[in-house]
């Protein structure tokens, strides 16, 4: 099933169908497919001349392979866009003014904030705690609710 998100699409696109990693060295084969130089090599290892796609299994010969540099260049960018996205995967874990990593919690106002942040007349006299701290310390205070209200739920069952 295809990605809908077009990041996630660009990465199956730059991804090899025989290692599943991003491609290294890819090659374009005969019939179209592209393969890194490493995978088809492995696949066609043993054979003399005549050898098969992996994907679409078409006879070709072995020889034919052809770097295929653009799509090593958008396989680069795919790498760059995932990196991209992991680091905003963290709780978009960029400030929005100061386009710093959000590393502190202030307590006072309930939101995360970057360390320029801090150092602003909005924050600077309140109580601050790094981020992972305040997030445990929220996950048990939401483990504590959660058991009171099982124990609530059970009660009413009995």
């Amino acid at each position: 099933m295809a990605a809908e998100n077009p990041v996630e699409r660009l990465q199956e696109e730059a991804t090899c169908p025989v290692c599943l990693e991003y491609f290294t060295e890819p090659v374009t084969l005969e019939c179209g497919h592209n393969l890194c130089r490493a995978c088809i090599s492995q696949c066609w290892e043993g054979s003399d001349t005549a050898a098969s796609c992996p994907q679409c299994r078409e006879t070709m010969q072995q020889g034919n392979l052809r770097p295929n540099r653009q799509l090593a260049n958008v396989v680069e960018i795919a790498k760059r866009l995932s990196l991209q996205a992991a680091k905003g995967a963290e709780g978009d874990g960029v400030c929005g003014e100061h386009q710093e990593a959000l590393k502190l919690f202030c307590e006072e106002d309930q939101t995360p904030i970057c360390v320029i942040c801090r150092e602003s007349r909005a924050h600077r006299a309140h109580m601050v705690v790094p981020i992972q701290e305040a997030a445990q310390e929220y996950k048990e205070r939401i483990q504590a609710h959660l058991k009171t209200l099982r124990e609530e739920r059970e009660s009413c069952w009995d």
